[in-house]
């Protein structure tokens, strides 16, 4: 029983939770490039586009239509995706170019008529308003997405405490169950506690194979799951050197109450098989089967021991009324087909 971790401590970490081209641009074409340079690169690529796409513009339209209003695009993309600094050099280099090869007098940075002045210092200071808003909320955002990161992050740390403290618990009790029986004066006293520490072990399987799963859907990998059953069980109930177990699992995933109930009707038949039907026998097999039937799923428990004698043994031997509360906890029925030799048991559940 291992001893329980210490409090998980809240720690808000720096991750990467936005779309930054001029890191990624500095950190693929060499370590020397600083993120400014990468900031550089990304204003002159969409100041280029913001040319080229004037230059298409007056192939169609009047030349010289809307000199500033095909760089704002560009500016707003430039601040979201290279941050405040790219997006204020693609407005400067953006309105200096309209300003001298688009406003008449064209190649010049007179005006030719002097009430444009005015207008161009309103379109440069709306570009410039651009950024400032853009910058403001792509660092909202940011903050915003890591937060988000920071609280999943220390919520899956809780709910690795969570798991390792219940691993613990159902350590202390299998063990707690192992001395009793192992200090049980009687047979049957000491049969009865191996089974419900089988049935402990069962449910304690299923929960190591939810939280093995990190996808969070909390639905058990039944192959994975009865495996680890088998392996316990073997391990832990069978006496006799000369018995095999044998597993045929396909993969299939069931809700985790469902896989209790599965676990828990295969731990009472694996059981009742190592108790009845290797009697006077050194050796034997018992076999687990998980496989599909058509829309059902079809759990087998088979050995190949001395069989059952009828209904009413069958009935008595292998406790039918808990069985039978499982199979139903587990939305299934037990079926007992007829064998040449040993005994079959099959638990079907609709798909």
């Amino acid at each position: 029983m291992g001893n329980d971790p210490p409090p998980v401590k809240s720690a808000v970490q720096e991750v990467p939770v936005e779309f930054d081209l001029s890191d990624r641009i500095s950190s693929r074409m060499s370590s020397r490039l600083s993120a400014f340079g990468g900031q550089i690169l990304v204003a002159l690529a969409c100041t280029l586009g913001a040319v080229i796409l004037r230059e298409m513009t007056d192939m169609f339209v009047t030349a010289g239509a809307g000199p500033f209003a095909l760089t704002f695009p560009f500016v707003l993309f430039a601040t979201l995706f290279a941050r405040w600094t790219a997006g204020a050099i693609t407005m400067l280099l953006s309105a200096l170019f309209a300003w001298y090869f688009v406003l008449p007098a064209t190649n010049s940075f007179t005006f030719e008529n002097p009430a444009d002045a005015p207008r161009v210092l309103v379109n440069v200071l709306s570009g410039f308003a651009i950024v400032g808003l853009a910058e403001y909320y792509r660092r909202v955002v940011r903050l915003a997405v890591s937060a988000r990161d920071s609280l999943a992050e220390e919520r899956k740390l809780l709910l690795q405490e969570i798991d390792h403290r219940v691993k613990n618990k159902f350590a202390m009790v299998a063990g707690l169950v192992r001395i009793e029986a192992r200090g049980a004066r009687s047979d049957d006293a000491r049969q009865a506690l191996n089974r419900l520490l089988g049935r402990v072990d069962s449910i304690a399987k299923v929960h190591e194979a939810l939280y093995r799963d990190e996808g969070g859907d909390s639905r058990v990998d039944m192959q994975a799951y009865l495996s680890l059953l088998c392996n316990s069980l073997r391990d832990g109930v069978v006496s006799q050197e000369g018995i095999q177990v044998v597993t045929d699992l396909r993969p299939v995933n069931l809700s985790r109450d469902k896989a209790i109930a599965v676990g828990l009707v295969v731990n009472e038949l694996f059981t009742n098989a190592v108790k009845h039907a290797f009697k006077g026998r050194e050796r034997g097999e018992i076999r687990v089967l998980l496989d599909r039937e058509g829309s059902a799923l079809v759990v087998t428990v088979a050995d190949d021991g001395v069989g059952m004698a009828g209904a009413e043994a069958r009935e008595g031997s292998l406790g039918q009324g808990l069985l039978q509360n499982f199979a139903e906890s587990a939305e299934g029925e037990l079926e007992y087909p007829e064998t040449d030799g040993g005994t079959c048991v099959r638990l079907r559940l609709p798909m």
